[in-house]
């Protein structure tokens, strides 16, 4: 069977089998954007007077957790296996921080948990763009829609690690395919097009088409033009790799199927074959192969350079399965029942609103007079007392425990997200003092944390990936650099032979194609670090003697802070500059004291007198010269850490 057919056969089953997970994570982004009523809901409501109003508490707690577990960019450690270079960690650290950011990675990650918390699911991709660096290409990463990844759905692996395979769906109007794919021009008119399928389920809420979802598109002219799915299809390999070994000196090498057919090519191999001075050895290794078709059309194929899926599963509320729930899915009940219970509210407030006269039947003779007198200040109303007063009834209030059941609700679902209502800008209940709001601050951080594992494992397999992609693409000469938010410049130049200032050829120096290194995410380096907390546990330190005093100057927000710690560090220049000498003065100090008790002649009493002139000197110079500006440096400093404690 075709390449072409297989994707077509194994996307249509696999997309039919997580329908069930489309349609609730559709929804649970419905609810994230507000449309929580169907049309029929809606009607049922105003049908009894009631409005379909929305509380939303839903949005708030969303963004708070992206914020929370987004709020800085991730780092990443490489440590070394067996013979490895340790030296070649720290270029392999800027390596992913380059990568990264030439990602925009904090965008990209950001959506993947936009959609990890409201669909349940959220993807990242590491990829080589071919046209990056003038076409010598860069590995890069993105986050995929989820709608648009199919998984093989008998996998049970967290991050689908045993799936059969890995689908990638990308719908391209005709224009975005030839741009893509030009080699594909001459078969156009033959492939299938699409309409109106897309990878997205309809929507059953009744604000879908006023909000920015897929359902837009629908109705567009973007809709109406020819359409054509690709289909991009993961899967694992075995693929052989030759272990030559040199039985004279004991070293190894490794090489992959071209490099080890090169490598046979030469005269060099058959010599030490025939001499027997070297071991070959086949081994198979998984490799990911992607297979890419349009219609009938094989658009490519490629082995790629990693045993992992480069989609990368973040998975929230896991279920053993592809398709894992969000938290969303855990309070829409809550949510709609706090809706329902806010709309009765206002139903009953519009009714005590509007006051309503009883008149007892006989009691006036003429009721459209009354009417008009009663709005009348000082109005004479003439009424039978036999039958009772005209008089407004009082309205029934809503019991307080009614209240306290929406109060409930909305505590419910602050809590299934884990963020405290302090921490989504609520003011009630918050701390009297600063360290009470850290400390409650911190308690909803360890909360999110708990989620932060989730994302990590993902983040680990993500640099694992990008890695693995960027050991067999950068084999040439290239210089990674990264400018730090306080504009130091990190910067390495990976195999590179030529040394620029002898202008000779070396030994290839930064050799990242050899080796093997363990990429690992540092653990909560996304999370938001406590400024406060952090600047006290250093203050506290500092009176302990733990910590000089330039330590916690670099924790505080002061403006000029780098202003202060280079006056400071002036200021012990020239205090070290006078310790020298007041060292010369003490040192000439003794040679007179020496020299008044060992001579008496005229040439001694010279010598002495010729002491106390260099001793004035120095005692001089020292007072009128530094004195000044080392006083003038430590009234500054001073003043300035003085304004900081």
């Amino acid at each position: 069977m075709q390449h072409s057919e297989v994707n077509r056969q194994l996307w249509r089953m696999w997309r039919d089998a997580r329908a069930e997970w489309d349609t609730e994570a559709r929804d649970s982004i419905d609810f994230f954007l507000g449309n929580h009523y169907s049309q029929e809901e809606s009607d049922a409501l105003r049908a009894v007077g009631q409005g379909d109003f929305v509380i939303d508490r839903v949005y708030a707690a969303i963004e708070k957790l992206k914020s929370l577990l987004t709020s800085r960019s991730p780092k990443y450690s490489a440590v070394g296996r067996e013979d490895s270079d340790s030296r070649i960690s720290n270029v392999w650290r800027t390596i992913l921080e380059y990568v990264w950011d030439i990602s925009d990675g904090d965008t990209q990650f950001k959506q993947a948990v936009h959609d990890y918390a409201t669909a349940g699911m959220g993807y990242l991709y590491a990829y080589i763009d071919p046209e990056s660096d003038y076409g010598r290409g860069e590995v890069k990463y993105t986050y995929l829609d989820p709608f648009r990844v199919y998984v093989d759905p008998a996998s049970r692996h967290r991050y689908a690690d045993d799936a059969s395979g890995i689908i990638l769906s990308t719908i391209l109007t005709e224009d975005q395919l030839l741009n893509m794919y030009p080699q594909v021009e001459p078969y156009v008119e033959e492939l299938e097009t699409y309409y109106d399928e897309e990878d997205y389920p309809e929507s059953g809420r009744k604000n879908s088409s006023q909000s920015f979802t897929p359902d837009v598109t629908y109705e567009s002219e973007y809709n109406r033009v020819n359409k054509y799915r690709i289909l991009e299809r993961f899967t694992k390999i075995k693929v052989p790799f030759y272990r030559i070994f040199n039985k004279q000196d004991g070293s190894e090498v490794i090489l992959d199927i071209q490099k080890y057919e090169d490598f046979l090519a030469s005269e060099d191999a058959q010599l030490l074959i025939k001499a027997e001075m070297i071991e070959i050895i086949e081994v198979m290794q998984t490799r990911i192969k992607v297979s890419a078709t349009a219609g009938d059309l094989l658009l490519y194929e490629q082995v790629l350079n990693t045993d992992i899926y480069p989609i990368i599963p973040v998975p929230n509320i896991w279920t053993g399965t592809p398709y894992p729930k969000s938290d969303i899915s855990k309070v829409k009940d809550s949510q709609r029942l706090l809706n329902k219970l806010f709309s009765l509210t206002l139903s009953h407030a519009q009714a005590s609103a509007g006051l309503k006269l009883m008149v007892p039947e006989g009691s006036v003779d003429d009721l459209g007079q009354l009417e008009q007198d009663w709005a009348k200040p000082n109005a004479v109303i003439p009424y039978n007392p036999e039958f009772g007063a005209p008089h407004f009834p009082a309205p029934q209030s809503l019991s307080g425990e009614f209240y306290n059941l929406m109060s409930r609700i909305e505590h419910y679902i602050d809590l299934s997200f884990g963020i405290p209502e302090l921490m989504q800008g609520f003011k009630e209940g918050a701390p009297e003092t600063v360290r009470g709001t850290a400390m409650l601050a911190e308690m909803g951080e360890t909360r999110g944390k708990s989620k932060l594992r989730d994302i990590e494992g993902s983040l680990t397999r993500l640099g694992k990936s990008l890695y693995n992609l960027a050991k067999g693409h950068y084999t040439y000469a290239k210089t990674f650099r990264i400018v730090q938010p306080n504009n130091d410049i990190t910067e390495f130049t990976v195999n590179n032979m030529y040394d620029d200032r002898s202008q000779e050829i070396n030994a290839i120096t930064n050799d990242i194609t050899v080796g093997h290194y363990d990429v690992r995410i540092i653990s909560g380096s996304t999370l938001p670090s406590n400024r406060v907390a952090e600047y006290n546990m250093y203050l506290e330190a500092y009176k302990m003697n733990l910590v000089d005093d330039v330590e916690v100057l670099k924790k505080t927000e002061i403006f000029d802070k780098q202003g202060v710690l280079q006056r400071k560090g002036q200021m012990a220049q020239m205090q070290s500059y006078i310790q020298q000498l007041e060292e010369q003065v003490k040192k000439l100090s003794g040679d007179l004291q020496t020299a008044e008790r060992e001579t008496m002649s005229s040439r001694k009493r010279a010598e002495t007198e010729k002491f106390k002139s260099r001793l004035n000197e120095i005692q001089n110079d020292t007072k009128f010269k530094t004195k000044v500006q080392v006083d003038n440096l430590k009234r500054i400093v001073d003043s300035e850490t003085q304004a900081v404690s």
